[in-house]
């Protein structure tokens, strides 16, 4: 413990810039994003109020963009939603931020949690969002409808499963899944509560068609908005090594039996793949013919090691 601290004092020891050595972050835009984005735009005049869920990990990065005019067009509620995962030690600060964006309404949530007491607030604070706001073509109806928008795999349908289970004490309506992608259309209205009578329409999420930064791409990487696959589980292995050091997170390192805290994710994989047992055989060729050895096998090791982040094994984070 006392080598931990000596080394969160001294974080100069580590990288301070990513190397991304001419890599670009791929550009994940499938055909049911596109036409989601339009479903979406198409069915924003029966809507009464948007909820937008993003990662609190990220509170900033990777809210896409696109969605700006959608927001404009209809009052809006950011749910920030893995607040178990995220580092909230300064709240005061996301808020101060998200304000500065023009957000000022805001809810820290944990979809996942049997009762989340926050869930419980969305009702009340959506009918305070939308009662000095004109409901144009929706003046008529006594229901009140919302739209749920976000990046991938951020939890949208486990924020209209939360309300199901908090509101009418009913399952799950919508499908749950840990990769990005799992929701892939516009579906049809959800009651997730009855007394006001509101209805929620789930949507896919939607990242923009170009992801300009690439250390906001990492972050959404890391956060499992886009697949491994498409960035590779080397360099978001590498990228979270590095963002670990840097903010002094070295949980990793009694985990994996590290002697110390390490820079180098070939090292750090390497003694992952030993502590899960975690190898592959191989053939290497020599000069009296091929003879099979056993290396570490580093891809399992990176997805175990990007996987303990994401389930907050690792400790809580802020990334933005």
């Amino acid at each position: 413990m006392r080598l931990y601290q000596v080394l969160r004092n001294n974080v100069d020891k580590f990288r301070t810039v990513f190397d991304f050595s001419g890599r670009e972050v791929a550009h994940w835009f499938p055909g049911h994003m596109a036409k989601g984005l339009k479903q979406m735009n198409a069915s924003i005049k029966n809507v009464d109020c948007v909820i937008e869920v993003h990662d609190a990990r990220i509170p900033s990065s990777g809210r896409n963009p696109i969605f700006q005019r959608t927001l404009n067009a209809r009052p809006h509620l950011l749910v920030l939603n893995k607040m178990d995962l995220a580092d909230l030690s300064n709240k005061q600060r996301i808020l101060k931020k998200m304000e500065e964006d023009g957000v000022r309404n805001v809810l820290f949530t944990d979809c996942l949690k049997q009762v989340d007491s926050n869930v419980k607030k969305l009702v009340p604070m959506v009918q305070e969002i939308i009662k000095d706001n004109p409901r144009f073509n929706r003046e008529e109806n006594r229901d009140i409808s919302l739209m749920v928008i976000g990046v991938p795999n951020v939890g949208k349908s486990s924020l209209i499963n939360s309300l199901r289970r908090t509101n009418l004490k009913k399952g799950r309506a919508s499908q749950v899944g840990g990769e990005p992608g799992v929701t892939r259309s516009v579906l049809t209205k959800i009651q997730v509560c009855a007394r006001p009578l509101m209805y929620l329409l789930d949507t896919p999420g939607v990242l923009p068609p170009r992801i300009e930064s690439l250390e906001t791409g990492m972050k959404l990487a890391l956060c499992g908005t886009i697949r491994d696959h498409l960035v590779g589980e080397d360099v978001i292995a590498d990228y979270l090594l590095y963002t670990l050091n840097r903010l002094g997170m070295f949980s990793y390192v009694e985990r994996y039996d590290l002697q110390e805290p390490s820079d180098n994710i070939q090292h750090v994989l390497k003694r992952i793949s030993v502590k899960l047992g975690k190898t592959q055989r191989v053939k290497a060729f020599t000069g009296v013919g091929n003879i099979p050895v056993v290396i570490p096998n580093y891809t399992e090791a990176a997805y175990d090691f990007i996987r303990a982040f994401r389930r907050g094994e690792l400790g809580q984070v802020m990334l933005d």
